[in-house]
């Protein structure tokens, strides 16, 4: 299996947690390296379906090591609670955890809610985990390391300092704010709400390291999407952290990866929730969204649904150096009568096909031909209804780089590889 990196090449909510989960039977360790608790990955086995936030999709896998990379930051009540969620199901978790990740705290979540309240309509669409104040607070080096929960009068000093230093600001800014817990209290929370998973806490390059040298499988995992990547995604509706390939291998302590495959998983349809533009929406979009189920697995927002973006998803393919394409959900189309690919943007500022969008381009679409059968049944390429073939074909030749696997529908047994 060598190195793979499960990437995406739209917004987010591609279904690369269901790529991975497929991947993982094959795989030593599965790695999430970057992101936190505003992820939310479905992934639907013969343990039940599940919407993880921070656990990498190949926990299922008994024989696989569950890795949270030094590129994440870790909201560690929630990390508590869905470890007891999928141990409760009958999974047996072998997990370890960045000793160099960060912590994203609660008093982050109320930061990142207050900011998006006082901007108003100029809210970024934050999940309001505190993902951008944890990142924030890294860069600033008042972070607060996982690692130092093994180390709790190292733990207690650094509460303080971050405290001395954030808490000024915050009643500055924000006339609503209150915080009363002490250094002290945080820091006895923390140890107690971190109890069930501090053993697994270490130096991950390691045991990375000695599975490399083993020629063992190795299943890197990204959250959201090219398009919200920090510093190559529609800024400022981004992530706060690099969700491009590029990053897997720093992202998950391994600094030195060359990853064989580079999957870039895209829906074979667009959506995205919270903040930005959606170039190629959808005039009616209640009744889609409702039969293809989308709506975020972190917040329940609805998504806004659009064709087929090859303009943005071709950028993301780039960006991510990807050497394949997954492609999900492609079940969700049978039956549409209006099925378009937009294969260009004409505007303003627009002369060539290019990307990041903006809100003067406006999509130029490629009709093409709609089929109504049920397609969740099909295992081969070529008992896919020739109309779906052809949709399949003209994306694989718009994106430059093979699509060597296709989803029919949820279950890990739903594919298609070509």
């Amino acid at each position: 299996m060598s190195s793979i990196v499960v990437v995406g090449a739209n917004w987010g909510d591609e279904g690369k947690g269901r790529i991975v989960d497929y991947l993982a039977g094959g795989a030593s360790a599965s790695i999430r390296f970057q992101g936190g608790n505003n992820a939310g990955h479905t992934v639907v086995n013969d343990f039940g379906t599940f919407k993880l936030h921070q656990l990498p999709s190949g926990v299922f896998n008994p024989d696989c090591i569950a890795v949270l990379g030094p590129g994440m930051v870790i909201s560690p009540a929630p990390l508590t609670e869905e470890l007891a969620e999928v141990k409760a199901a009958g999974v047996s978790v072998k997990m370890c955890i960045s000793d160099r990740a960060t912590l994203c705290l609660p008093l982050h979540a109320i930061e990142d809610t207050l900011e998006e309240e006082r901007l108003g309509d100029g809210a970024y669409g934050s999940t309001r985990q505190g993902i951008a104040p944890a990142y924030g607070d890294r860069v600033m080096k008042k972070g607060i390391l996982v690692g130092w929960l093994k180390q709790p009068e190292v733990l207690l000093e650094r509460i303080k300092f971050m405290l001395d230093w954030k808490l000024p600001q915050l009643k500055a800014l924000y006339p609503s704010f209150e915080f009363s817990q002490t250094a002290e209290e945080m820091t006895e929370w923390l140890l107690e709400v971190s109890a069930p998973w501090q053993d697994a806490i270490c130096n991950v390059t390691e045991p990375l390291k000695a599975l490399q040298a083993q020629d063992k499988g190795l299943l890197f995992e990204a959250q959201l999407g090219a398009g919200r990547d920090l510093v190559f995604g529609e800024y400022p509706w981004t992530t706060s952290s690099n969700v491009t390939a590029a990053y897997a291998g720093i992202g998950s302590g391994l600094p030195a990866l060359r990853p064989e495959r580079v999957i870039a998983v895209a829906k074979s349809f667009s959506s995205s929730v919270g903040t930005g533009t959606l170039i190629t929406a959808m005039a009616e979009q209640d009744n889609f969204r409702e039969a293809a189920n989308e709506y975020g697995a972190v917040t329940g927002r609805p998504r806004d649904m659009g064709y087929f973006d090859a303009v943005a998803t071709r950028n993301g393919v780039d960006l991510q150096a990807a050497t394949e394409v997954a492609l999900t959900k492609i079940d969700c189309l049978s039956g549409m009568t209006d099925l378009k690919i937009c294969v260009a943007y004409d505007g303003e500022h627009c002369e060539n096909p290019i990307w990041p969008q903006t809100a003067t381009l406006a999509p130029i679409y490629e009709q093409l031909e709609a089929w109504d059968e049920d397609i969740t049944g099909c295992r081969t390429f070529e008992s896919l209804p020739l109309a779906a073939q052809k949709y399949v074909l003209r994306i694989e030749e718009l994106m430059g780089v093979p699509v060597k696997m296709v989803s029919v529908g949820p279950e890990r047994d739903q594919m298609i590889n070509r």
